[in-house]
């Protein structure tokens, strides 16, 4: 009996201290947890890139396509009411690259320090895959983005656009037809098409024109081509806007820039309008200064 009762006893010590030992560890390794997660960011802090330094991000991907990708330049001090420029690059639907804008890019960023800057590159255009709606709907991919992540980069759920040829078009008719919350503060169109049924690209024999025209894709019908016009997307509502041409554009007629301004002075909308008479699809000089000049009093005003 006695050494019954000294092994019951002794299981009883054995028993407790097991689990003593387990309370123990298991104390030990909450200790270590939370010590080490002291010492890591937390997971609130790692969540928003440190607005107070500049930040930059090459290739942000937004889709499955290796087009799909866009750079991002975040200025130093940074709030919630920094505006971001998305930049469009040319190319006739068809090619083109981000690296095209860079110089707009570097003087944005040099002389418009504090804009957040989105130079983006978009899915091209092939004979079974049409411009439109592919190209816009990068956009909006690119949109819907930065709107979903505006906390982590510190930044205004508010844009402007600058775009250049086709890109100008796509910017024009992003900000006209599908802002659909109204986020475009401004739009800026360099050498950019506006009415695909502007009769000097309906009636010409000229092929360059119509090899342009032949980037839109499969649908040539009245109906379509003023679906994907911004002159006729224009309304009341839609975002300051402002206009650069040549006079001597191979692939833009003059009647692109002049009924675009027309139109928008019939709807009231705040608008600038530049034609270089000597200059063709594109330019350098004292008239690219002064581009520059009335891009960054724009831009400083309306956005």
């Amino acid at each position: 009996m006695y050494l019954s009762n000294t092994v019951i006893q002794s299981n009883y010590i054995f028993f407790n201290m097991k689990r003593l030992l387990f309370i123990y560890l298991h104390l030990l390794i909450t200790l270590i947890m939370v010590s080490c997660n002291s010492e890591s960011p937390s997971t609130i802090e790692s969540d928003v890139i440190n607005p107070s330094e500049a930040y930059e991000e090459l290739n942000i991907v937004y889709g499955n396509n290796d087009n799909q990708v866009f750079d991002l330049y975040l200025p130093a001090n940074r709030t919630t009411e920094t505006k971001t420029i998305i930049l469009v690059h040319g190319g006739g639907w068809t090619s083109g690259d981000k690296a095209n804008m860079t110089n707009i890019q570097l003087y944005i960023k040099d002389q418009m320090p504090d804009y957040a800057i989105v130079n983006m590159n978009y899915r091209l255009a092939t004979e079974s895959m049409p411009p439109y709606p592919m190209q816009i709907n990068d956009i909006t991919s690119v949109v819907n983005y930065l709107t979903t992540n505006q906390t982590h980069y510190t930044i205004s759920e508010n844009f402007g656009f600058i775009g250049v040829s086709a890109g100008a078009h796509l910017s024009l008719l992003w900000s006209y037809a599908f802002d659909t919350a109204n986020q475009v503060d401004m739009v800026a169109s360099i050498v950019g098409p506006t009415n695909f049924t502007d009769p000097a690209y309906l009636e010409s024999d000229n092929s360059i024109l119509q090899q342009f025209i032949a980037s839109l894709g499969i649908d040539n019908s009245i109906a379509f081509l003023e679906e994907i016009s911004p002159y006729h997307r224009v309304t009341s509502s839609v975002p300051p806007t402002i206009l650069f041409y040549g006079g001597d554009d191979p692939l833009i007629p003059i009647s692109q820039g002049t009924a675009m301004r027309t139109q928008l002075e019939e709807h009231h909308v705040i608008h600038e309008y530049t034609l270089y008479p000597d200059e063709g699809h594109g330019w350098e000089g004292l008239n690219l200064l002064d581009t520059t000049q009335k891009l960054q009093t724009f831009i400083e005003t309306h956005l």
